[in-house]
């Protein structure tokens, strides 16, 4: 992935508008990445020079977006399903209709109970971070259990959209404070599984590498 400053110019080509920083545009170059896919980066300062054409592609100019030829999407979670479904190889989602469905639900219910606490922590409003980041570390160690069912995985054996959802959000909890008791040890042991893979390594921009350095 190549990062750029202008406007994406090969439309031939899958462009990503991303922030080096955000969680949503994380969890969608991570699904780029484990379907192997390349792709032209844009990398987007959120208070930053806007590139040319984003807010013609997205009538609220944010990232993540995406351009496929002549169909621009946004919406982190929007943007993950129809690449999941554009390249199915390897699929990220189940395929039979009631999986898929339990499959969907389990992601709702990520971003509303820990995505919305994180980004509370990714504003650079202050405001709110102590009550988010000690409700963060309470609610995940609350369902410890799911995290250590003996799957390698979260609720499976292979890589999943759930674990792409994931990954981002455990990647930054000691960039923002949130500090997990010893009793979370199979949350911290799940997410080092994810953390090395090779899909999760190329996913990460200069900017998250230095949110955990070696």
């Amino acid at each position: 992935m190549t990062p750029s400053a202008t406007a994406l110019t090969q439309r031939s080509s899958i462009g990503l508008y991303s922030d080096a920083a955000s969680a949503d545009s994380h969890r969608v170059r991570l699904v780029l990445a484990e379907k192997g896919l390349s792709v032209e980066v844009v990398e987007v300062e959120p208070n930053g020079p806007q590139p040319e054409d984003l807010a013609a592609l997205n009538p609220y100019a944010e990232t993540p977006t995406l351009v496929d030829r002549d169909l621009s999407l946004y919406d982190a979670r929007v943007i993950c399903e129809y690449l999941d479904e554009r390249f199915p190889h390897p699929p990220l989602m189940p395929i039979d209709p009631v999986s898929r469905a339990k499959a969907k639900l389990v992601i709702s219910r990520i971003e509303r109970d820990w995505y919305d606490l994180l980004m509370v922590l990714e504003r650079q409003d202050k405001r709110g971070r102590t009550a988010a980041r000690r409700e963060l570390a309470e609610s995940l160690t609350a369902s410890t259990d799911v995290f250590g069912s003996g799957t390698q995985y979260f609720l499976s054996d292979e890589i999943t959209m759930m674990d792409c959802v994931l990954a981002p959000l455990l990647w930054r909890l000691t960039h923002y404070g949130v500090d997990l008791p010893d009793e979370a040890e199979p949350i911290q042991a799940y997410a080092e599984r994810l953390f090395a893979r090779e899909p999760f390594i190329a996913s990460l921009t200069t900017t998250e590498q230095a949110m955990r350095p070696a």
